[in-house]
């Protein structure tokens, strides 16, 4: 078992490893493509410090702020729209819940009455 759980573990690192090692030479190769350096290409997320010394966050070159998260988790908690299939799969949850607690009522009952 120790042996199995090893290979696994070397497995899963010796991924990890090349899925980082792909990611960079993809890098590389867009940055060749194109033929020159820009220094306003940069990554998918940026942070930088503005003048009141508050940190201002930058996803896909659009600028984020703490008012534009707020303004769309209000905006979410207003729809609040009816999901069918949501309410579908915690009825199904429940109801799965309730038969398998009464099952094993059932046989514990069965068990210790013998």
């Amino acid at each position: 078992m120790k042996l199995f759980m090893l290979k696994a573990i070397m497995i899963a690192a010796v991924m990890f490893i090349s899925v980082l090692f792909g990611m960079q030479q993809a890098n590389n190769g867009i940055n060749e493509m194109k033929g020159y350096e820009d220094a306003q290409f940069e990554g998918a997320f940026s942070f930088q410090d503005n003048k009141e010394g508050e940190l201002e966050a930058s996803i896909l070159g659009n600028d984020v702020s703490s008012h534009d998260l707020e303004k769309k988790k209000e905006k979410i908690e207003e729809i609040r729209t009816y999901n069918f299939f949501s309410s579908l799969g915690k009825k199904l949850a429940e109801m799965v819940s309730f038969t398998t607690e009464k099952i094993i009522d059932l046989i514990t009952g069965l068990a210790n009455g013998k």
